[in-house]
């Protein structure tokens, strides 16, 4: 686990995703990856330069909460990506590995309300969806969930009827702005671009940060205009990543990457008009 101050934080993977660049990206190919192997590869991309993606969940645990970052895709769900759909993994065993129950949760985060950051807010149980956690309140940044709720996305639609919705039918659920204080060394950073209430978590006094989608892949730091073809507002999302980065780089930020496999927590230095990484 990474130490920020009194906060203890440790990643809880549900698997490895390796997919063409050109999937994701709209503007990032296999050249991209391989222009940048230097820094990319062995870790963040494979030896046939397809992008390697972790889906995890992030713990952290205070003097006072233990606090679960995003719940990946989740199990027995009907989803249109063929590696996620109907999904068994022992995603809970390696919690409780973690040394957390799912009644030990006193607060989920989801940092923006995609597939791959709800699903295990919910799990399957005598052919209802209720809450995993059921001792915990769950935090959603108000815009988003404002935004997605009244949208007729096709893809999202049964994302929030079996991982979202259930939450609030539960009362489990808050909605939050940014800037919201999770406790006293973990608050909520408004991040828009990749959705329109996309939110990452900052620890400490800048100490460390959790990404949430805001950068998908270590290569977006190298080249920060990089962006995915699932963001709502491209422009946004870029210079979202380009102030934000500046300042971690600056204040020498530990960043905690969403969808980063190991090494997971990067520092930022100066390189070219983007940055270099160095594990922490």
């Amino acid at each position: 686990p990474w130490q920020f101050g009194d906060v203890s934080i440790a990643k809880v993977e549900e698997q490895i995703w390796t997919i063409s660049p050109r999937w994701l990206f709209a503007n990032a190919d296999y050249d991209t990856m391989r222009e940048h192997a230097g820094i990319l590869a062995p870790h963040y991309v494979t030896e046939a330069f397809k992008l390697k993606l972790s889906i995890h969940s992030f713990v952290l645990r205070t003097a006072r909460h233990t606090i679960l970052v995003d719940t990946c895709v989740g199990n027995h769900k009907e989803r249109n990506i063929a590696d996620w759909h109907q999904m068994d993994t022992p995603y809970l065993d390696r919690l409780a590995a973690a040394g957390v129950k799912p009644e030990d949760v006193d607060y989920v985060f989801c940092t923006h309300l995609h597939v791959d950051h709800v699903g295990w807010n919910t799990r399957l149980e005598d052919g209802r969806w209720v809450p995993t956690f059921p001792n915990a309140r769950y935090l959603y940044n108000r815009a988003e969930f404002e935004h997605w709720s009244s949208s007729d996305d096709e893809f999202q639609a049964p994302v929030m009827a079996d991982s979202v919705n259930p939450i609030i039918e539960a009362r489990l659920a808050d909605l939050v702005d940014d800037g919201h204080q999770i406790d006293d060394e973990v608050c909520v950073l408004g991040t828009p671009g990749h959705t329109p209430g996309h939110c990452s978590v900052m620890l400490g006094e800048r100490a460390g940060v959790i990404t949430g989608d805001m950068v998908h892949h270590p290569v977006q730091f190298i080249d920060p205009t990089i962006w995915s073809k699932a963001d709502s507002d491209a422009k946004q999302a870029i210079a979202t990543r380009e102030a934000h980065f500046a300042r971690w780089c600056e204040d020498r930020t530990v960043v905690l990457g969403t969808h980063f496999a190991d090494p997971t927590a990067l520092r930022l230095s100066p390189y070219g008009s983007g940055y270099r990484l160095s594990a922490v």
